[in-house]
């Protein structure tokens, strides 16, 4: 592989995925504070510090930031999730300097201006108000918060009207100098780039990244499950229903993919193929995983006609209960080439290349070989597969509804449909 790792004297990781053919680099900085490190009194802090990142630094302003990356055809952008905060760049090879100077600057210079703070937080109210509005993102929240109640993990990462607008120009700052420190930070750049030279600009720019000053503790989460129903006005049902999986370090994390991926993962998958393709009940149908580091989520989620509703759900609890006892090898083989496509095509872009290096040395401490999870992913066979469904099973279900949804029938007849279903995968 053409990856290489330097950890400069203060503790921040710097690593770099050469890609001679490309005259472009993508790099970033992946920070391991997102919405799970918050306090619930400041829920929406850490997107809160992403957006005020690019509002102005001592040596720059807000329009300077956004003309000095665009003056060399660049890009700049960042994103908050749930266990990280990135802040990442695309440059041509030459202007690498200027990218990683920037990216310095927004995180060791910012001046969180009170004017600046004030618009910007305006600015997040809106996003929350448009995310407010949006039934698809909405369901995703309400099925975090029922899997993980009282725990950071369950609430949203944008925050709430209340906490955003109690948070003060202090509380960032604070924020700053307690999650963005040199042992919870990566720089990753891939693309047309120097070891070398890459690490020597991240000396100069990052050396004076403080250390923590105490180490990070986690509250292990317990999942929760349960019934949430919002009955609303649209013109269609929104629903969710899942339950807890298992994190990123788990054994079974590959196999939980290829489970997913078999299941609902594509139009092959057993939900696309029975449920809208033979049945026409849904315009939407698919499964997703979501994986943390100590825990994680699985579900499927429908959009539907609410009169499709009661057809709806015993099709999906009777499809995991098919795929709990009986799976082909021709299913799995043809999960496992998603899969392997999707590794090897990621290769193919410098920005996904980055952010995997990036990822991979914050979660496992080390770069994984792709020849690695290409191997672990093509290891998972029919007893993997049915383990995983088995596992699933045993979790409390959380259901999710939004929309017209009084044909839903209750919690308790869904979940004995899915004890069932584990009760006949047991055997």
């Amino acid at each position: 592989m053409s990856v290489r790792v330097t950890t400069l004297d203060n503790g921040l990781r710097v690593v770099t995925d050469s890609m001679p053919h490309v005259e472009t680099v993508a790099l970033g900085v992946w920070v391991a504070a997102g919405a799970r490190h918050e306090p619930a009194v400041r829920n929406g802090i850490a997107h809160l510090l992403e957006h005020m990142a690019f509002k102005g630094t001592k040596r720059r302003t807000a329009r300077g930031i956004a003309e000095e990356i665009e003056n060399v055809g660049g890009s700049i952008n960042a994103f908050t999730g749930r266990e990280l905060t990135a802040y990442h760049a695309a440059v041509l090879k030459e202007d690498l300097p200027l990218a990683v100077d920037l990216i310095a600057d927004i995180l060791l210079e910012s001046t969180f201006v009170e004017e600046e703070l004030q618009r910007e937080r305006g600015v997040v109210l809106q996003e929350i108000g448009q995310a407010n509005d949006t039934p698809d993102d909405v369901i995703f929240d309400r099925f975090q918060a029922i899997a993980f109640p009282a725990h950071s993990l369950g609430r949203p990462v944008l925050g709430t009207e209340q906490t955003v607008n109690a948070i003060a120009r202090g509380d960032l700052f604070d924020w700053l100098r307690a999650g963005y420190v040199a042992e919870r930070m990566v720089l990753s750049a891939a693309g047309a780039v120097e070891h070398e030279r890459f690490v020597d600009l991240a000396a100069r720019a990052f050396g004076r990244l403080p250390r923590a000053t105490a180490d990070t503790v986690l509250t292990a989460p317990q999942f929760g499950g349960g019934d949430h129903r919002d009955l609303d006005d649209l013109e269609q049902a929104h629903l969710v229903i899942g339950g807890e999986a298992f994190g990123y370090l788990d054994p079974d994390h590959h196999a939980l993919a290829v489970f997913s991926t078999l299941f609902g993962g594509g139009m092959s998958s057993r939900l696309f193929q029975r449920i809208r393709e033979d049945r026409g009940l849904v315009y939407s149908i698919y499964s997703f995983t979501a994986a943390y580091r100590d825990t994680g989520l699985f579900g499927v989620y429908a959009g539907t006609a609410g009169e499709s509703l009661p057809e709806l759900v015993p099709m999906v609890c009777e499809e995991f209960c098919k795929v709990a006892e009986d799976v082909s090898e021709a299913e799995i083989a043809r999960a496992r080439a998603q899969l392997k496509a999707g590794t090897l095509m990621a290769l193919e872009s410098s920005h996904s290349r980055c952010e995997q290096a990036a990822r991979q040395l914050l979660i496992h401490n080390r770069i994984i070989p792709y020849t690695e999870t290409v191997a672990r992913i093509e290891a998972v066979d029919e007893a993997a597969v049915r383990r995983v469904a088995r596992r699933l099973l045993a979790s409390t279900p959380g259901i999710c509804a939004l929309g017209p949804v009084t044909r839903l029938e209750n919690y308790d007849a869904i979940v004995s449909r899915l004890r069932t279903t584990g009760a006949v995968a047991q055997k």
